[in-house]
This record gives C-alpha cells, sequence and structure tokens, in this order.
C-alpha cells in the first residue's frame, strides 16, 4: 500500500498583485531558467527603483560620498596658506623696519666719531 506524497501548500495570492519574496523563491523552483532569469531581472529592477526612490539619482545609500571631510581640509589648506603669506609679508616688514632703523644710527655713529 502505497501511501499518497502531500504536495507542499500553495502560499496565497498577494492581494496588491505583487509577489513576496518567500512567494518568488516558491514560484522560482517551479519554473524554468529563462523563466527564472526573467523573474530575477524583475525583482533586481523593482530594488534599483525602490533605491532611485528612496536614496535619489545617487542610486544607493551605499555610493553616496561625503563632501564635509573634504571641504574642511580645503579649509585648513586655505587658512594654511593665507597665515604662511601673512607670516611672511610681516616678517619682510620686519626687516625692512631693522634696516631702515640701521641706516639712521650708521650716519649718527660717523658723526660722533
Amino acid at each position: 500500500m502505497t501511501l499518497p506524497t502531500a504536495s507542499p501548500p500553495e502560499p496565497p495570492a498577494p492581494q496588491d498583485g505583487r509577489l513576496e519574496t518567500g512567494d518568488v523563491s516558491l514560484t522560482m523552483r517551479r519554473t524554468g531558467n529563462s523563466e527564472r532569469y526573467i523573474l530575477q531581472a524583475a525583482a533586481l529592477r523593482r530594488r534599483q527603483l525602490r533605491a532611485a526612490v528612496l536614496y535619489g539619482s545617487s542610486r544607493s545609500w551605499r555610493q553616496r560620498q561625503a563632501l564635509w571631510p573634504a571641504a574642511l581640509a580645503g579649509i585648513i589648506l586655505v587658512a594654511v596658506i593665507v597665515a604662511a603669506v601673512a607670516v611672511t609679508g610681516a616678517f619682510k616688514r620686519q626687516q625692512q623696519i631693522t634696516q631702515e632703523e640701521q641706516q639712521r644710527q650708521q650716519p649718527a655713529v660717523v658723526e660722533s666719531s
């Protein structure tokens, strides 16, 4: 006497017409390779569209690059360059003032001898 084999229960059909992830894998087990590829492509496209809606034109939140570290580094670089120019200008100005004072004192030293 042979017992009848029980087939897996059929999943309930969704109300909005879309397949759930468990339903897709069950459906894909029953289909041929070409249909499986079509279902996989449709699932991939659905994920891509969802990512585009959720995360904008950057396609995915994982690929979004933070701009603030580069902007901060640029601001710091500009501040260092401006400080270097200011220190160089102040140093040259101080040398010029020192030379003028030495020239004023030199004739006074010559006249007193």
